[in-house]
């Protein structure tokens, strides 16, 4: 098994995570331990459960962090748009989150759908 760090999917969630925290630089003051703080922690979640999972034992648990990523991408993506509808984030910076996100989002049913047919 490949070391996290060599994953691309793992690779693109770090770099979404670093655009999605200076993407939310710029909130509102309120919105410090709103919108921003739960921005991030979804942000942040993805490629950790990504190591996470990696470090486990067998493929089933590795799987099943890999989902709990996929469950932090979709809660990060209705805050994206929440973020966008209240107009929080510009235009580039919204695009650019939300190219970021669904390449991760497109990649991590692919990983584990090879872990499934290795098992």
């Amino acid at each position: 098994m490949l070391e996290y760090k060599d994953l691309i999917v793992w690779q693109k969630a770090f770099d979404l995570s670093l655009h999605i925290y200076k993407a939310t630089e710029q909130f509102p003051e309120v919105e410090k331990f709103g919108l921003q703080s739960q921005m991030r922690r979804a942000a942040v979640s993805i490629p950790s459960n990504i190591a996470e999972g990696s470090r486990r034992g067998t493929h089933k648990d590795y799987i099943s962090f890999l989902r709990v990523a996929d469950g932090s991408a979709a809660e990060l993506e209705t805050q994206l748009l929440l973020a966008h509808a209240l107009k929080y984030m510009s235009e580039p910076q919204f695009t650019t989150s939300q190219e970021l996100l669904m390449e991760v989002r497109k990649m991590l049913p692919s990983v584990i759908g090879r872990l499934q047919s290795s098992s």
